[in-house]
């Protein structure tokens, strides 16, 4: 296997680190998985580097598994960003159309979304994304790709997305440190809707919603454009942290107790229903009641979703999106969560698996490999998008990468 058609993703998440490595054949219009590694995190907390030596270790074990599947070494690979400072704002770029004839070029759609960029941000933020929405072209408005056509003042209207500097320094050190050189950047929650998300849900306006180990991220779309993304600093982790104290048991056993007998409706349970923590754990004793589990977890659950709702209300769109909520992440696995989110949200609800790809699809058909199997997706359409055909995201990281590295080398030998 040559290295030049490997594909690697890597999710740095807060409670897991998932690599993915696929195979491209050009010949092909499908990826091949050849390897995948989950580790469990270290070193992450929300999203956010807090202990780079440990964060780098859980990342090279990750790889190191993903490897010894796929039989082939990795040398760069695609990374998630995500953490609680992610920030949007809307941003315009105006330019004069430069050829004489008025034809469209794309150094004119390049010069406004360039232009978009300039704009005030605080010191200790950096641009992760600017997304292009659509264009205005003279009095023409909301087209969606100008080139070719004829005008004289071309605008672009554009999402400025952006992210903590120092998360984005820490992470890179983290990564590299592990071995690994960044490809690219991408917002965890952009990339899991490229793995879960169909033209038609963009269109008709959706919601994607990635419960996580620290976070939960949301992705609204509407007439097949972005319109809002957001990290709401609570997660599936949260859930076991309620457990542990209520029940009084480890982490560890609070965590198979909500994998095993989790729920999130209290009244389909019997009250008199009780679970053996003994079985779960030999170091555990005494039995506690399901019935109190569930409502645990019926408490927090409802606090996610009141804060997506809220999100939501923000912009205008609770219960307005014909497509509904498509739910992904460790935290989507939860029993009766489809239901559970109808009913809080008033939208239809799904579980969001990732795209059927090739390979050894029984180790990554699962939504909380979504985001791992979108930054591979991501990649794919990156590398091999047709000249004049512009990808919704414009990715800023030869900016990034200069800064990054510049401050990485300060510390290195």
């Amino acid at each position: 296997m040559t290295k030049d058609n490997v594909i690697i993703g890597l999710d740095i998440g807060s409670s897991n680190i998932r690599a993915v490595i696929a195979q491209d054949f050009s010949e092909e219009e499908i990826l091949r998985v050849v390897g995948a590694g989950t580790i469990a995190s270290a070193g992450i907390r929300q999203g956010m580097v807090v202990d780079i030596e440990e964060a780098a270790e859980a990342v090279n074990n990750a790889v190191e598994m993903a490897e010894k599947t796929a039989r082939t070494s990795a040398e760069t690979a695609v990374i998630s960003v995500g953490g609680i400072e992610i920030n949007l704002q809307e941003s315009k770029g105006v330019v004069a159309v430069g050829r004489a004839d008025g034809e469209v070029t794309d150094d004119d759609i390049n010069r406004s979304i360039e232009a978009a960029q300039a704009i005030s941000m605080p010191p200790n933020k950096e641009i992760i994304h600017v997304i292009s929405k659509n264009y205005r072209l003279d009095e023409q408005e909301r087209i969606k790709d100008p080139l070719g056509m004829n005008g004289v003042r071309l605008e672009s209207n554009t999402l400025i997305i952006e992210g903590s500097s120092n998360h984005i320094k820490n992470l890179t050190k983290c990564v590299h440190q592990a071995g690994i050189k960044i490809d690219d950047m991408i917002l965890g929650s952009l990339a899991a809707t490229k793995a879960v998300l169909n033209k038609k849900q963009k269109e008709l306006g959706v919601v994607l919603i990635d419960i996580g180990g620290g976070t939960t991220s949301l992705a609204v779309f509407e007439e097949g454009e972005l319109a809002h993304v957001s990290v709401i600093p609570v997660g599936a982790s949260h859930i076991t942290n309620d457990i542990a104290i209520g029940l009084r048991t480890s982490i560890e056993t609070a965590e198979k107790v909500k994998l095993k007998y989790g729920s999130i409706f209290p009244e389909e349970i019997g009250k008199k229903e009780e679970i053996d923590l003994f079985k779960l754990d030999s170091q555990e004793e005494g039995t506690v009641l399901r019935h109190h589990v569930v409502e645990i977890i019926e408490a927090r659950m409802e606090e996610i979703f009141d804060l997506v709702n809220k999100e939501l209300k923000s912009i205008g769109k609770a219960g307005l999106l014909p497509a509904g909520a498509v739910i992904t992440g460790g935290g989507a696995k939860l029993p009766q969560m489809v239901e559970f989110a109808k009913e809080s949200l008033g939208l239809p609800a799904q579980i969001g698996f990732p795209a059927r790809l090739g390979g050894i699809l029984d180790k990554v058909d699962d939504p909380s490999f979504a985001t791992a199997i979108g930054l591979i997706l991501w990649e794919k359409e990156q590398n091999f998008s047709k000249a004049g055909n512009f990808p919704m995201v414009k990715i800023n990281m030869e900016n990034v990468k200069g800064k990054v590295m510049k401050w990485i080398e300060k510390f290195l030998p």
